[in-house]
C-alpha cells in the first residue's frame, strides 16, 4: 500500500522483511532502564519504534530493562509510562526484564552446562586489564577452563548469595583475540546486594545488558530490536547468545541518537544537574526531559513532529533547537488561544471615556471555531513602558505624544500628554480614544501604523511570567574542556513579578496553550495557584536566538 511506503531505511528493511515473507507482522519494542526521566533522544527511539510498527500494521511492547537495582526506582517507571502516553502512543504490553529473571537463569546454566560460559573470579580492573586493547589481543582468565560442574556449582552459590560483591561474574566463554571487544568474554552475571522494585531481596545476582536484552527480545519475538549507534558493537554479542541458546532469532538495529545543541543528553549529567540543584528537578523546563518539555508548553505534537524533520540516520549530528522551537511555533499558532499580558506597566489614563466598554474579541484567529471572549476597555489601562517613545523612531510603530495608534480589539487613542514624577519617570500617559474606532467596527477614516496590547487596570490580574533560554552557552558543552557544568547559563531563567494580565487568564489549566500578543507563547505552570498565577514561556513569537 502507498501509505506504507518507506521513508527511511528503518522503514526499508521493515518493508524488504515483509514483502520477503520472513515475519507476518512486525512488533518492536522501546526498552528504558528506569533509572532517570526520559529525555529527547529517547523522544526520537519512541516515536521511531511506535511509528514503524503502526506504519506497517504491527505493534510495540514497553519494557523496562530493569536489571540494575542500584540505580532504578518505580518513580522513574511511572514517569516514563506518562510520557509514552502524553507523546500519544499505546504499548501492546507492558514487560520487565525482571519478568524473565527466571529464564535468564535457566538459559545462564543451559550456557554453562554447553561449555559457553564460565565463573570468573577477576575483579573489573583485573578483566579491563586482560581484554586487551583494540590492536592487542586479550588473554584468557586462568578461570576459563573451569570443569562445567564447577561453573555450575558456583554459579549456583553466587545465586545463594555465597561471594561478596565483585568476588564472582559470570561470562561467555567466545574468543579473547576478537576485534570486536565486546567479544571478549563478556560479562553476563554480577552480584549486586540490593533491594530490586519489583523482586525485593529475591536475587542477588543480576544479569548485564548484553545477556538481558537480546533474550529478552526473543521471549517477546520481537522481530526489529531497534537501538542507537553505541549498541553496534554489542550486536555480536546479541546474535552469539542467540545462536548459541537455539532461541527465536530476534534482530538488532542501529540509528544515530538524536543529539539537540545547548544541553546535553545523558541520563547521568542530567541526574548531575538534578542533584547538585542546578535545575528545579527534572522537569525543569530547561531540562530536554519529555517532562521538562510539556511543564514548558512543548506540545507532543511538536516533539513528533521535530522527530520526523530530524530524521532517521545512519551518522550522528547535532540538531538545532531552534527546529524544535520552530515546530512548537507551527503547533502553538493552531491551537494557542491569544491573550493580553503587560510586563512592565505604565499607566494610561482614557479621559474622555466615561463609562466601560464590552468589547469581544477574538480568541484565536487562525481557528474559526474558538470564538470570542469579552473583554473591559475601561478608562485606566496599562500598556508595556518600552511602547511609548518621546523620540520617536524610523519603522517603530508605538505610542508618542499626539500620534494615533490602536489598542488591539479596542479603539484608536490619539497619546495628548505625558505625566512625570519627580524624578523625571513616566508615571502616566494621558490618551484620547476615538468612539467611532472600534475594531470590527471602524468608521473613523484614521489611519494608524501600530497596535498595541493592553489591560484594564481595574480588572487586571498579578501573574509571574518565567523566560527561559539555553541551558548552556556553548553548543555542545559536553565536547568541551573541564566540567560541562562550567558552561552552565546563568541567564537561562528570568522572573517577571511585575506583569499583569486579562482577567481571562485567572481562569487558565494546563489543558490550554497561550499565545501572549506581542509576547510568545506560555503554559500555565504546575506550581500555579489561585493566589499566584505561574506562565512558563514556552518559545517566542521569532527565532531571536540565531541573530544573537
Amino acid at each position: 500500500m502507498e501509505e506504507n511506503k518507506a521513508s527511511n531505511f528503518i522503514e526499508e528493511i521493515i518493508e524488504q522483511d515483509l514483502k520477503d515473507g520472513k515475519y507476518d507482522s512486525i512488533l518492536t519494542r522501546f526498552p528504558p532502564e528506569p533509572n532517570g526521566y526520559l529525555h529527547m533522544g529517547h523522544a526520537a527511539s519512541i516515536c521511531l519504534n511506535f511509528g514503524v510498527a503502526k506504519k506497517f500494521g504491527g505493534k510495540t511492547n514497553l519494557r523496562f530493562d530493569d536489571t540494575n537495582p542500584v540505580t532504578e526506582d518505580t518513580e522513574y517507571v511511572e514517569s516514563i509510562q506518562q510520557d509514552v502516553h502524553w507523546l500519544g502512543f499505546d504499548y501492546a504490553n507492558i514487560f520487565y526484564a525482571s519478568d524473565y529473571f527466571n529464564q535468564l537463569f535457566e538459559y545462564a546454566i543451559q550456557l554453562i552446562q554447553q561449555g559457553d560460559a564460565y565463573v570468573c573470579d577477576l575483579t573489573a580492573d583485573e578483566i579491563a586489564v586482560q581484554k586487551g586493547t583494540p590492536t592487542e589481543a586479550g588473554t584468557n582468565s586462568p578461570y576459563r577452563n573451569r570443569s562445567v560442574a564447577e561453573n555450575l556449582d558456583l554459579f549456583l552459590r553466587m545465586k545463594a548469595g555465597e561471594f561478596k560483591e565483585g568476588e564472582k561474574t559470570l561470562r561467555a566463554k567466545i574468543d579473547m583475540s576478537s576485534s570486536n571487544m565486546q567479544m571478549r568474554d563478556p560479562l553476563l552475571y554480577r552480584i549486586k546486594f540490593a533491594h530490586h522494585h519489583r523482586t525485593g531481596d529475591q536475587w542477588c545476582i543480576y544479569p548485564m545488558y548484553d545477556f538481558a536484552h537480546g533474550q529478552s527480545d526473543s521471549i517477546e519475538k520481537i522481530t526489529h530490536s531497534i537501538c542507537t549507534l553505541e549498541f553496534v558493537p554489542h550486536r555480536e554479542v546479541y546474535d552469539w547468545l542467540i545462536a548459541k541458546l537455539g532461541i527465536y532469532p530476534s534482530k538488532q538495529y542501529e540509528f544515530a541518537r538524536v543529539n539537540i545543541n545547548y544541553t546535553v543528553m545523558s541520563k547521568r549529567k542530567l541526574k548531575q544537574l538534578v542533584e547538585e540543584n542546578h535545575v528545579a528537578g527534572w522537569d525543569d523546563p530547561r531540562m530536554p526531559t519529555i517532562s521538562g518539555m510539556r511543564r514548558r508548553g512543548i506540545t507532543a505534537a511538536a516533539i513528533r513532529n521535530f522527530c520526523e524533520k530530524a530524521g532517521i540516520a545512519k551518522r550522528e549530528k547535532v540538531n538545532e533547537f531552534s527546529l524544535l522551537e520552530f515546530c512548537t511555533r507551527e503547533d502553538l499558532n493552531k491551537i494557542a488561544l491569544r491573550r493580553m499580558v503587560v510586563f512592565n506597566p505604565v499607566k494610561v489614563l482614557i479621559t474622555n471615556l466615561e463609562n466601560e466598554v464590552a468589547l469581544d474579541i477574538e480568541d484565536n484567529p487562525e481557528d474559526e471555531k474558538s470564538g470570542t471572549r469579552k473583554v473591559a476597555f475601561t478608562k485606566e489601562i496599562f500598556i508595556e513602558k518600552d511602547d511609548f517613545v518621546e523620540t520617536p523612531q524610523k519603522k517603530i510603530f508605538k505610542m508618542e505624544i499626539g500620534q494615533a495608534i490602536r489598542l488591539k480589539g479596542a479603539f484608536i487613542v490619539t497619546c495628548n500628554e505625558v505625566i512625570k514624577d519627580a524624578d523625571g519617570v513616566i508615571s502616566e500617559i494621558h490618551c484620547s480614544y476615538h468612539l467611532d474606532s472600534q475594531s470590527g467596527k471602524d468608521t473613523s477614516g484614521i489611519k494608524v501604523q501600530g497596535t498595541l496590547h493592553w489591560v484594564s487596570a481595574q480588572y487586571a490580574v498579578p501573574v509571574e511570567i518565567r523566560e527561559y533560554d539555553r541551558l548552556f552557552k556553548v553548543e555542545n558543552p559536553s565536547d568541551e574542556e573541564g566540567d560541562f557544568k562550567d558552561y552552565i547559563n546563568e541567564n537561562s531563567l528570568v522572573v517577571i513579578s511585575t506583569a499583569l494580565a486579562e482577567p481571562a487568564l485567572r481562569n487558565a489549566t494546563t489543558r490550554e496553550h497561550y499565545q501572549f500578543l506581542r509576547k510568545g507563547y506560555f503554559y500555565l505552570d504546575k506550581e500555579a495557584t489561585d493566589k499566584k498565577i505561574i506562565f512558563n514561556k514556552t518559545v517566542g513569537l521569532k527565532d531571536n536566538w540565531s541573530k544573537k
